[in-house]
Order: structure tokens, then C-alpha cells, then sequence
């Protein structure tokens, strides 16, 4: 059965393919540490961007630095959520099914035009599985109960175009189980988020052998609560994608979530300009070509 039109998207995944296996796509989210020394050489200087429109004006114009901004644990009215549902810029909200604001939280999102993604619970290797939330997966399901999981998560999330790991340092590194998740993202149309909370994650493989878009959270904000790191993640942020075209970084709300909503609002306007804040969605299909064709049904129109 073929879930893809015929355009250029297997050469597309081909090379994002290759590209991953060889290194040359980074697939870690990193620290504030990390970012200032592994990417503060790649900041474009003025002077660089200036003759790079001189010797291409044409595609140094069109070339846009895209950053994608997930922020994570929507649907049990958190610190942050109306911060975060008034940014005046296009975010992606990833929002646990099965919860209180579940479905208030995807209709405000949708009507702001931001992208919904379904944050689906997955069992991790030593955090506490209490904050998993309803509808986890977890390693000893079946093949079919983790089916039944997934398609019950996407069917409780209204508008949901992708999916992301709430959790999950355990469930991503087995091939057997994401392979079933992938598997129903396809037949619903749509694409995940390796949230990389495993660095031996094996999505990306797996969503490249199935002719899916290998997305995956480069930087993490606010893996340390205060403001102050939040904005040195934020101009990381900005580096990676100066060098790499985009950058895919993920927030959160919750006890922490009201500093992530003021550090993101106040950096806003002094990174608009150099880079363009989009969607997940509009990245996957920009990047990678995405165009799904559904052979299921799903409530994501």
C-alpha cells in the first residue's frame, strides 16, 4: 500500500537519512554548556552575511533560519499555559491526552493558528512513572495495546498534526514499540517529535526505514529554572540555527513554566529578524518534504 505521492520526497529522505547516520544533521539537544562552546563559532558574522549576499544575492535572500519552539505539557492547566497561549509569534503545543484542559487547550491553540502535536506518555528508565499521566506506554504492552494507546491519544487531541514523547527514555530506544507508534503516525498522517530524552534513541532510524521526516528537539530551554539560563538557551538556539538553517527546541510549562513564558517573551523581538519562528509542521514539510496521505481517519483538520 503506498502512503506517499510521487514526488521528490524519498530522495529527501534518503539524504536526511544518510546525513543522520553520518552526523552531519546534530540529533542532541544540548546544554547551555555545550551550546556555548560546540556552536559559538558558527554565529554568522556581519561581515560573512554581507558577502554572501554579495556573491549570491538571490539565495542569501531566501534563506531563512527557522526555529521551531515546542513547548511541552499542555492539558492540566499549568504555570504558564495562558503565557504561553497569548506569544505573539507561531508556536507548536504538545498536549498530554486524557486531562482536564485537554481539549480547551488544543481548541485555544488552533484558534491562535499555533501547531498541535499529542505529548504521549511513554515509560523512561529511572524517572518517576507517576508522572507519566493516563494513557502511557510502557514496555511490557503488547504490540496491539500499544496500538490501542496511540490511536486513543490522537483520536483525544483535537487538531493534532504530529507527536512528541512526554518522558519516554526508556520506550525510545525500543525498536519493537516505536515501531508500532510510528507505524499508527503514519496511518493518521502524522509525524513525530524525537524529543531525545535518549541519547541511543533509535526514532530517527526508524522514521527514515519507514519514509517518515527524522525530526528531533535540538536544545532543551529550561532544563534549568531560571530566566537567565532560559535566555543563554535561547541565543543557543539562534547560533544553531544561523549554522544549520533551523533548529527545533523544546519548553515547557508547569511550577517553572511562567519563567520560560517571560525569558521566550522578552527575547522575541531582538531574535525576530535573524531567524523565523514557524511551526513544526511548516518545518517538516519545508525540510523534509512532508506530505502525508492518511489511510486512516483522524481529528486533525
Amino acid at each position: 500500500m503506498k502512503f506517499w505521492k510521487k514526488n521528490k520526497w524519498p530522495i529527501c529522505v534518503k539524504a536526511a537519512g544518510l546525513a543522520l547516520l553520518l552526523g552531519i544533521i546534530p540529533t542532541l539537544p544540548v546544554s547551555a554548556e555545550q551550546s556555548s562552546s560546540t556552536h559559538s563559532e558558527s554565529v554568522i558574522t556581519p561581515e560573512e552575511r554581507k558577502r554572501e549576499i554579495q556573491q549570491n544575492p538571490q539565495a542569501a535572500a531566501t534563506k531563512e533560519k527557522k526555529v521551531a519552539i515546542i513547548i511541552d505539557d499542555f492539558g492540566n492547566g499549568q504555570g504558564g499555559t495562558e503565557e504561553m497561549l497569548s506569544m505573539p509569534i507561531k508556536l507548536t503545543v504538545a498536549i498530554m491526552p486524557f486531562l482536564p484542559t485537554t481539549q480547551s487547550d488544543a481548541e485555544k491553540a488552533h484558534k491562535k493558528g499555533y501547531d498541535v502535536i499529542v505529548h504521549m506518555p511513554m515509560e523512561p528508565k529511572h524517572s518517576n512513572p507517576k508522572w507519566l499521566g493516563p494513557g502511557a506506554i510502557t514496555s511490557k504492552m503488547s504490540d496491539e495495546e500499544v496500538r490501542r494507546k496511540v490511536e486513543e491519544a490522537i483520536d483525544n487531541v483535537p487538531y493534532a498534526v504530529g507527536m512528541n514523547n512526554h518522558m519516554g527514555s526508556k520506550i525510545t530506544g525500543d525498536e519493537r514499540i516505536m515501531s508500532v507508534v510510528l507505524k499508527v503516525c503514519q496511518e493518521r498522517g502524522l509525524f513525530f517529535v524525537d524529543s531525545k530524552t535518549n541519547y541511543h534513541s533509535i526514532v530517527g532510524k526508524l522514521a527514515v526505514n519507514m519514509g517518515m521526516p527524522p525530526v528531533t528537539n535540538h536544545i532543551f530551554l529550561d532544563d534549568q529554572h531560571t530566566i537567565s539560563h532560559i535566555s543563554k538557551q535561547l541565543r543557543a538556539v539562534e547560533e544553531f540555527a544561523q549554522k544549520h538553517d533551523h533548529c527545533v527546541t523544546i519548553g515547557h510549562v508547569g511550577t517553572q513554566g511562567k519563567k520560560t513564558a517571560e525569558a521566550l517573551k522578552k527575547s522575541i523581538a531582538s531574535m525576530q529578524g535573524r531567524v523565523t519562528f514557524v511551526g513544526i509542521s511548516d518545518m517538516v514539510r519545508d525540510i523534509w518534504g512532508w506530505q502525508p496521505v492518511p489511510i486512516l481517519p483522524s481529528n486533525n483538520n
